[in-house]
């Protein structure tokens, strides 16, 4: 049925599409494990008031927003430039600002990433607001920055 060249060229072709897929497996683990670093590094400047830390975790253009309902039960957005954010992290302030992540889902296409986050922040030690971040990165030249985040926030229905 096959001759001993045909069986061959299979072995070959199967050998070299196992070694192509890995490579792809072992580069999207790699970016994922990269921009994951980027979000890490954010939340230990968060945590130490080290705005320099997360001044390097974001583009200076990136913007920060968020969603939540006001008094009246309506939604309201606030936010901007992500430049009062870090100063805010960098001025001393008596509790540790201690955001908590969890199932994160990070999506990659090129130099473009997003990762949704479900969080619940901290002030030291007291529960202060739950809801997700939705952050996007950008691939520099100096690695993925953040771009955007945008975050929901409610004290109510938290995991």
């Amino acid at each position: 049925m096959f001759d001993k060249t045909t069986v061959k060229n299979a072995g070959f072709v199967w050998v070299l599409l196992t070694l192509i897929l890995n490579a792809s497996a072992v580069r999207a683990q790699t970016e994922h494990a990269e921009v994951r670093m980027v979000i890490d590094q954010l939340f230990r400047g968060m945590r130490s008031g080290d705005s320099a830390l997360v001044s390097r975790a974001v583009l200076s253009t990136a913007t920060l927003q968020t969603v939540m309902k006001d008094a009246k039960g309506e939604i309201k957005t606030e936010g901007g430039a992500i430049a009062g954010f870090i100063k805010a992290v960098g001025t001393p302030h008596q509790d540790v600002w201690d955001e908590r992540i969890y199932e994160v889902v990070i999506q990659v296409d090129g130099p473009m990433a997003t990762v949704w986050a479900p969080y619940q922040f901290y002030r030291g030690k007291e529960f202060s607001h739950c809801g997700v971040n939705a952050f996007t990165l950008i691939e520099t030249a100096a690695g993925w920055k953040i771009s955007a985040i945008i975050e929901t926030r409610r004290k109510e229905a938290c995991l």
